[in-house]
C-alpha cells in the first residue's frame, strides 16, 4: 500500500517538478510595455530583460555595452518595430548575436501623422498600444515566437496568451464604459508628443495637438511659432486639460498650460510602464490608470 501510494505522489508531482527545472527561454525586449506582454504569454517558461525600462524613454534610448552582452546571452530577441526602435538593428549586428528575432507589430493597420507645416512628412505612428484591441494581434505573435523557440510547450503559450486575450477584451469594454461618462464635446487630447491617435480613435476623442507636434521625443523643442500655433489650437478647441507624459520634459508643457490658462492634468504613461510596485507597472494597470486620469481631468 505504501508503494502504491509514493507511485501516486510521483505521478503528481513530476510534471510540477519538471516545470521548474525546465531551462528558461532568454528573452531580450526593447521595452517595458513589451517585456510585460512577453511575461504574460511565457510565464514560468521565460526569462524576460528589457532594455528600455521603467519611465526609460524607447525613443531616444543609447545602448550600451551591457545590452550588447544581453542580446549575446540571449535566446530571441523580441521588438515592437515600426520604427519604434532605430537604434537595434545596429545593436544587434554589432554584438555578433545569434538570437532570433522577432518584431511583433507587423502587419498592423498603423495611422500615419502627416505632416505639412515646412517641409511634408509622413510618420508612422507605432503607440498602437493605446488601443487594446491592436495589442491582440501582438499577443499572437508574441505565443508564435515563444512556440518556435520552445515548441514542447506550445500548449502552455497559447493557454497562457488565450487568457490574456481576453483580459484585453474586458479591458476594452471597461474603457468604453468610462468613456461615456465623459461628456462628447470635453472629449480633447493635449500631450507632450503625438501619442494617443490610436486611443483617440478607437474611443471617440479630438487630438487637439501635442508639444513636439511628432510621434517621437527625439524632435528638438517647437519653435515659438508652433508654440504660438498651438496655443491658439487649444484655445479655440476649448480643450480642458493638457496632459504630462512619464517619458518627456514637462518644461515646455508647463509654459503652454499657464499661457492658455488651461489644467495641467497628473502625467500619463505612454511609453513606458512605471516602477514595480506601483500605480502602472503592468500594460493593464497602465491603461486603467491612464483612463481614470483622463476621466477626472475631462469631466465637467
Amino acid at each position: 500500500m505504501r508503494n502504491v501510494f509514493l507511485f501516486l505522489v510521483l505521478i503528481l508531482f513530476i510534471p510540477n517538478a519538471q516545470a521548474q527545472e525546465k531551462t528558461k527561454i532568454d528573452v531580450v525586449v526593447t521595452n517595458s510595455i513589451l517585456a510585460d506582454w512577453v511575461h504574460n504569454v511565457g510565464k514560468d517558461f521565460v526569462q524576460v530583460h528589457a532594455l528600455v525600462g521603467p519611465n526609460g524613454d524607447v525613443h531616444t534610448f543609447e545602448p550600451t555595452p551591457k545590452d550588447s552582452v544581453a542580446i549575446v546571452k540571449a535566446q530571441a530577441v523580441i521588438n515592437i518595430g515600426v520604427g519604434l526602435e532605430p537604434w537595434l538593428k545596429d545593436l544587434y549586428k554589432s554584438s555578433g548575436s545569434r538570437a532570433h528575432r522577432y518584431t511583433v507589430a507587423e502587419g498592423l493597420d498603423l495611422i500615419h501623422l502627416v505632416k505639412t507645416q515646412g517641409v511634408f512628412r509622413d510618420e508612422v505612428d507605432p503607440h498602437f498600444w493605446h488601443d487594446p484591441t491592436k495589442v491582440v494581434w501582438v499577443i499572437q505573435k508574441i505565443a508564435t515566437a515563444l512556440v518556435n523557440e520552445d515548441p514542447g510547450n506550445a500548449q502552455y503559450y497559447w493557454e497562457n496568451a488565450r487568457s490574456y486575450l481576453a483580459e484585453l477584451g474586458q479591458l476594452d469594454e471597461w474603457i468604453a464604459k468610462q468613456v461615456r461618462k465623459i461628456p462628447q464635446e470635453r472629449r480633447k487630447i493635449v500631450t507632450s508628443h503625438d501619442t494617443f491617435a490610436y486611443f483617440g480613435k478607437r474611443y471617440g476623442f479630438q487630438i487637439v495637438g501635442s508639444i513636439l507636434d511628432s510621434a517621437t521625443t527625439e524632435s528638438a523643442d517647437p519653435s515659438a511659432l508652433k508654440i504660438t500655433q498651438l496655443i491658439e489650437k487649444i484655445k479655440t478647441a476649448g480643450a480642458p486639460a493638457i496632459f504630462l507624459e512619464n517619458v518627456s520634459n514637462s518644461k515646455v508643457t508647463q509654459a503652454v498650460a499657464q499661457e492658455t490658462g488651461v489644467r495641467l492634468a497628473p502625467a500619463l504613461y505612454t511609453d513606458a510602464l512605471s516602477e514595480p510596485g506601483t500605480e502602472a507597472d503592468t500594460y493593464l494597470k497602465m491603461m486603467t490608470y491612464n483612463v481614470l486620469v483622463f476621466a477626472d481631468a475631462l469631466k465637467k
